[in-house]
């Protein structure tokens, strides 16, 4: 159980739905809470069209009280790295060695975030050189863990990525 456990996830217009709402979902089940993030308040819509709330802009919010970030994939990150904020927040959680937990395209975020550099990652393949020019050393796997940082390609590696965050918040807890 996650209960007290608080994840971050920052998100924005066309991301990725399976790769927000699985995550979302099977924190709660464990009495996590979820928190969505993005460049303000109110619904946005994911590539497939599931809306989602967002529940606290960017501006209004820190890194402190939160025990791990998610960082879900779509075109959403694309946009979302190049906001000085996101990059902020992100090495704020490498700084901390607190969770940053990313799928598919999300790693863009920790790439343009200068926090990747040396540690073993995923993604989707159309990130892979992005990945690999900011020092990552990529590994084609459904799932990736180097220390606090857990990564996966793409939707179908989801049952891997979110019991990955899981374990890893419940080995915290003890």
């Amino acid at each position: 159980m996650l209960t007290g456990k608080r994840i971050l996830a920052i998100t924005g217009d066309l991301y990725e739905d399976l790769e927000l709402w699985y995550p979302k979902i099977r924190l709660e089940e464990e009495n996590a809470v979820v928190v969505v993030a993005g460049t303000s308040t109110g619904t946005i819509k994911g590539k497939h069209g599931y809306p989602a709330e967002i529940d606290v802009a960017l501006d209004n919010v820190t890194h402190e009280g939160f025990d791990a970030l998610l960082l879900p994939g779509g075109f959403a990150p694309d946009k979302l790295r190049r906001l000085d904020r996101v990059k902020e927040l992100t090495r704020q959680f490498a700084y901390d060695s607190r969770l940053i937990a990313f799928i598919c395209h999300g790693g863009w975020i920790p790439v343009s975030a200068k926090v990747i550099n040396g540690r073993r990652a995923t993604g989707s393949l159309g990130i892979k050189d992005d990945l690999e020019n900011a020092g990552a050393i990529w590994v084609d796997a459904p799932l990736v863990a180097d220390e606090n940082f857990i990564s996966s390609r793409h939707p179908d590696d989801l049952k891997f990525f979110v019991k990955a965050m899981i374990d890893y918040l419940v080995r915290r807890s003890r």
